[in-house]
């Protein structure tokens, strides 16, 4: 186990009474991470309504402890030593989802899975949402990242974030054209905690809608490997594909202990049950440096990496971004 800063100790204790938030000490990440694998989380502040998320804010922005927000953990991978210092996940009403069809928007909570928030906006009879049916995220997590699948991104239908800011506890309503969204990215950074997000979208025929959601779900499993993975790895280089370079290099089925490259989708990692984070992260690492050997170009992994030493995450985030 990882010895944590006293201070953790205070700040708990602090977190703890605040209605509507429950703290858990030393939890293992991997029960929150696709992966399923990750060392232990030093506090966990498990937050159920978006008022008692901008108390927590308030309380960490008095305290230089470490961050991390954490969603549905598709996109993250926190190390085998663990992450000393404050991790919070949203739940309960911060989970919630409104439609109104008649002005064609839907609310989301930040901890809304997005298949979710998908069908519900096309059983409203709205439409543009279906492709976010097969990507096991969050809201909060797929504005940070501007995640997107089947021609569209978050960057389509956000029209404002409800946001609060961990290093300062000011909470704001920011709009989509403050948020610099490009291609899996955003300005959004590890101290800011989307709360919720505003969705744009277009009315249209319902049954038109449910028949793409099948599609895509179809396509998906069709395509892309079930069990305990973050999905794509590595962003796409410009005018090429990661999945391609790896397989064309021959790296389906490599494995470094737990970790293994999908025999199914060249840029997909798969973790064993029980298995190690770090296992995956080096698997990572071989395969920025084989494409980099065999083609001359440097992959840049779209995974949050957490609790590893920092010339771990520049070997394998520093390559080329589209």
């Amino acid at each position: 186990m990882m010895t944590a800063p006293a201070s953790l100790d205070t700040i708990a204790d602090q977190l703890a009474t605040i209605d509507d938030v429950g703290i858990e000490r030393e939890v293992a990440a991997g029960p929150f991470c696709t992966y399923r694998v990750g060392g232990p989380l030093a506090v966990l502040a498990t937050v159920a309504t978006p008022a008692a998320a901008a108390e927590v804010a308030r309380v960490l922005a008095d305290h230089d402890a470490p961050r991390l927000t954490i969603g549905n953990g598709s996109n993250l991978l926190v190390a085998d030593a663990g992450f000393a210092g404050v991790a919070i996940r949203l739940s309960g009403a911060c989970a919630e989802v409104h439609v109104d069809d008649a002005a064609a928007t839907a609310t989301a909570g930040a901890a809304a899975l997005l298949p979710r928030v998908a069908r519900a906006t096309v059983a409203a009879g709205l439409r543009g949402f279906e492709w976010a049916v097969g990507v096991p995220g969050s809201i909060g997590g797929a504005v940070r990242m501007n995640a997107g699948g089947h021609g569209s991104d978050m960057s389509a239908s956000v029209r404002s974030i409800d946001h609060v800011d961990l290093r300062t506890g000011a909470r704001t309503e920011r709009a989509v054209d403050t948020l610099d969204f490009a291609y899996r990215h955003s300005n959004l950074g590890a101290d800011d905690l989307v709360l919720a997000a505003t969705l744009t979208l277009e009315p249209g025929d319902r049954s038109e809608g449910e028949a793409l959601l099948r599609d895509i779900v179809a396509w998906r499993r069709a395509n892309q490997p079930g069990g305990a993975n973050a999905g794509s790895v590595f962003t796409n280089p410009a005018g090429d594909s990661a999945g391609r370079l790896i397989d064309v290099s021959g790296a389906k089925g490599f494995r470094i202990g737990s970790a293994e490259v999908s025999e199914k989708h060249a840029n997909f990692i798969q973790a064993d049950d029980g298995g190690s984070a770090d296992d995956v992260v080096a698997v990572m690492a071989h395969l920025v440096d084989l494409i980099e050997d065999g083609h001359g170009i440097r992959l840049s992994a779209e995974t949050r990496l957490v609790g590893f030493t920092p010339d771990v995450v520049a070997h394998v985030q520093s390559g080329e971004q589209p």
